[in-house]
């Protein structure tokens, strides 16, 4: 594998996705983001040479085989696919529809799904690698997040399952599993007010025994890491980075 590595980051435009695409960059790898706004993805693009970006669905079919297409017609090859684009909800069982189940597991569970497939041939050519970020919650149970957690439980078990399949390949697949991470989600993607944000905060710093949620580039440097040749003999691991959050 040569040294300047061609990564593609789902939900690049923001928070994990950013810090990651901003890392890779720096150290001279090509990288295409996606995003569902043009904005936030114009935003980040502009910030360094090195980082191209498309807006994109990830839970669409056409979506994926485009975003791969754009990466091998801009630079010739695929070496990383991180799957980083997430969707969420605190949603108790007595709230649960059909849709909102299925728009969480379309994007975390379909959607990685759908650009592992498309990548395939790519990183099979180049022996490259996917990862896919998780969350604590996706081995660790939480009221109220039940289909959150369960999509991420998921994706944990995908990635031991491709790690297994994909080996013969020479792909190797990891996941880092995020603790709470200072990325807006809770506003955005959890749908809370600022108070409701700033309690559910308050709540996970006591709890986590390193004493601090986490930010961005607290994920994105193991996601560097896993992409790098340090970990060339490592498949199937699912990487706590939580502040300790999964042993309390």
């Amino acid at each position: 594998m040569q040294n300047e590595k061609v990564v593609i980051i789902t939900g690049g435009s923001s928070g994990i996705g950013r810090a990651a695409a901003l890392r890779f960059a720096n150290q001279g790898d090509k990288v295409l983001i996606t995003g569902r706004r043009a904005g936030p993805v114009e935003q980040t693009v502009a910030e360094h040479k090195n980082i191209a970006g498309i807006v994109a669905n990830t839970a669409s079919a056409e979506d994926a085989r485009r975003t791969i297409a754009t990466a091998v017609d801009n630079w010739g090859r695929v070496d990383a696919l991180v799957n980083n684009a997430g969707a969420g909800a605190i949603l108790p069982l007595s709230d649960a529809t059909a849709d909102r189940i299925t728009d969480i597991f379309s994007v975390n569970v379909l959607g990685p799904s759908l650009l592992a497939r498309a990548a395939l041939p790519h990183l099979k050519a180049t022996q490259g690698t996917i990862i896919n970020v998780s969350s604590t919650f996706g081995h660790r149970p939480a009221a109220g997040l039940s289909h959150y957690a369960a999509s991420k439980a998921a994706l944990e078990h995908l990635t031991r399952c491709w790690a297994l399949e994909l080996a013969p390949l020479g792909i190797r697949v990891n996941a880092v599993a995020a603790g709470p991470t200072e990325s807006g989600a809770l506003t955005g993607m959890m749908g809370l007010s600022a108070e409701q944000a700033e309690a559910v905060k308050e709540d996970e710093r006591a709890r986590i025994p390193l004493g601090r949620r986490g930010v961005p580039d607290d994920i994105a440097e193991w996601i560097v890491q896993l992409a790098g040749p340090a970990s060339q003999w490592l498949t199937g691991q699912v990487l706590a980075v939580d502040g300790g959050l999964g042993l309390a």
